[in-house]
């Protein structure tokens, strides 16, 4: 089991040396519905490039062939020892922290990639497509499962969800994955997101939060090609 004491590396700083960004789509069902799909009947997970940390700041950048970039607030799950098939009932043993994330979406692309049946890697896996939060030790999340997620665009409340709500657990997303994916220490699953996705422009500020544990801000800038 991950203890405060165990690590091999600075947690606080994950995002400077984790390896891999696993992001569960469709977990909750409010947001399944307003994409227009049905519930999954197990997870649907895609990676991201841990190039595409971004921390407060640092903009959040509207990729130079996107149209549509929409924001999806998420609950992350930073791991301390390394995964591998783990039972669910052994799966929070391996959870270091958590972190508030945004899972930053081409949307124009990744229509465009579900309908010539291609990768996401175009609509989620850019430069900055995950901005993250400080890290948060798992002693100050008591239950995971009991969390208010928020999203305001220019002070504007856009997503407001409780993680209650998630499809499938966090126990259930670690031991799933992890049959899949070998999991390494300062690795991060998010969670997915509830309902309210919408788009964001250049000069947008975009603030975030987890109840009242932490927020973060990021302003939103257009990326140029070659840049």
């Amino acid at each position: 089991m991950a203890s405060s004491s165990s690590f091999s590396k600075p947690l606080s700083r994950f995002w400077e040396w984790g390896k891999t960004i696993v992001c569960v789509g469709r977990n909750y069902a409010g947001h399944a519905r307003e994409l227009g799909s049905a519930l999954p009947a197990q997870p649907l997970f895609f990676l991201k490039p841990s190039s595409a940390y971004v921390r407060e700041g640092s903009p959040v950048l509207r990729p130079y062939y996107c149209r549509d970039l929409q924001h999806e607030v998420e609950l992350g799950v930073v791991l301390g020892s390394r995964a591998r098939a783990v039972p669910r009932d052994a799966a929070m043993g391996h959870v270091a922290g958590y972190a508030l994330c945004l899972d930053m979406t081409a949307r124009d692309a990744q229509r465009e990639c579900q309908e010539k049946g291609l990768p996401w890697t175009l609509a989620k896996a850019f430069r900055s497509s995950c901005p993250v939060s400080d890290f948060v030790p798992k002693e100050k999340i008591p239950d995971p499962h009991k969390l208010k997620i928020w999203l305001k665009v220019n002070g504007e409340m856009r997503q407001e969800g409780d993680t209650s709500c998630m499809i499938f657990s966090i126990p259930y997303l670690i031991s799933y994955i992890s049959e899949i994916v070998t999991l390494e220490e300062g690795d991060l699953i998010l969670t997915g997101t509830p309902e309210g996705v919408g788009s964001v422009q250049a000069n947008d500020e975009i603030e975030a939060g987890i109840s009242d544990i932490l927020s973060m801000k990021f302003k939103v800038a257009q990326q140029t090609r070659g840049s």
